[in-house]
């Protein structure tokens, strides 16, 4: 199957978005000296969200932020969050459950930063977000990923919100 010129956009925003959320999960996993250093890796019994939990975050509801700095509940969610959604999305499968879910964490990232550094309320986050959205209305996982056989399968296609 030859893809249109827009199916290849989608295709390639799928799987740099798939890549935005896996490269950070394997970074705060393993301690890739990239934005954490080896010997806060998570696997090392770290947590991967107290430095931009409660360094990073300002503004209006950094306080909130703050204190869920360090909770295991939300190192958990935030690993296991960044792990699916970037696999749901490299293999084209989940797409809804998947994009909704990172453009609500990217949404949140957002708010812990608001406003942001160099613009009065967007940043990537937002932009992400956006693309995120985006990928709900198209069929990006069947190009190139394994969306169509997802879709198949009859639970899927009796649950379309799993699709």
């Amino acid at each position: 199957m030859i893809l249109k010129k827009e199916q290849i956009v989608w295709v390639v925003l799928r799987l740099s978005m798939a890549w935005i959320f896996l490269w950070p999960f394997l970074d705060k996993l393993l301690g890739l000296n990239f934005a954490t250093k080896a010997e806060q890796a998570w696997i090392l019994g770290n947590s991967p969200t107290t430095g931009f939990l409660k360094f990073g975050t300002h503004g209006p509801f950094a306080s909130l932020f703050q204190n869920m700095a360090g909770s295991v509940f939300v190192d958990w969610l935030f690993m296991i969050g960044l792990l699916l959604i970037g696999l749901a999305l490299l293999l084209g499968i989940g797409m809804r459950i998947a994009s909704y879910s990172g453009a609500l964490m990217l949404f949140l990232m957002w708010l812990a930063l608001l406003p942001p550094e160099h613009n009065p309320f967007l940043d990537d986050h937002l932009i992400y977000a956006f693309i995120m959205i985006g990928l709900t209305f198209t069929k990006a996982g069947q190009w190139f990923g394994f969306g169509k056989w997802w879709a198949s399968i009859p639970i899927i296609k009796k649950y379309k919100f799993l699709e």
